[in-house]
């Protein structure tokens, strides 16, 4: 019997955003959806507009699996996560710890496929996977904020900057052609088809 298939589908009773008051609870696997959606539209975005040559499946599954070391891990909040590179550091290596747990939950002729999705941070879609993450928490801030909240303001600013700072040309066309309708409502939306 093994076991790993059982640990991702725990994904979805591990909390994100366990400091914060949220008025929409979000668990990591509705994370990972969104960040897959939003790798895979990055990665397509930059194939057709930018001549690109990279696999949006592949960003796609990459980011289902981002965060699947959490399972055994939790997520650790933010704030302690990088509040020193000590830390960091030592968090690193519980989820290099973690992977390989998971990977151990897995017959023998899964394992190298699986070690190299958990472990794909060398491939060429991650960038536009930890891009998707950004956003992915960016637009939770948006939600967030939109529902009164204003206990998101501050992350909602620093991710702001962070994906600033991202020098990727189809996260630009992202946040120009789309990022605005995460602050619309459902009738604003249908309102501009109709």
């Amino acid at each position: 019997m093994f076991h790993f298939f059982a640990f991702i589908d725990r994904m979805r009773f591990i909390r994100r955003w366990g400091l914060m008051r949220s008025t929409i609870p979000e668990n990591l696997t509705e994370h990972a959806h969104q960040t897959a959606m939003i790798a895979h539209a990055l990665v397509l975005i930059e194939n057709r507009r930018f001549g690109g040559d990279l696999n949006p499946d592949r960003a796609a599954v990459l980011a289902l699996y981002h965060d699947a070391s959490e399972t055994i891990t939790g997520d650790l909040p933010t704030p302690i996560k990088y509040y020193n590179r000590e830390i960091l550091g030592s968090y690193r290596a519980v989820e290099d710890y973690a992977r390989d747990t998971l990977l151990d939950k897995l017959p023998q002729y899964l394992q190298e496929d699986y070690s190299e999705i958990l472990n794909g941070e060398l491939e060429p879609e991650w960038a536009y996977v930890k891009a998707a993450d950004t956003l992915s928490a960016y637009i939770k801030c948006i939600t967030e904020r939109q529902a009164g909240n204003r206990e998101f303001i501050s992350a909602e600013q620093s991710l702001r900057e962070k994906i600033a700072s991202i020098d990727l040309q189809s996260l630009r066309v992202f946040e120009e052609e789309f990022l605005g309708s995460f602050g619309k409502t459902l009738d604003e939306m249908t309102e501009e088809n109709l």
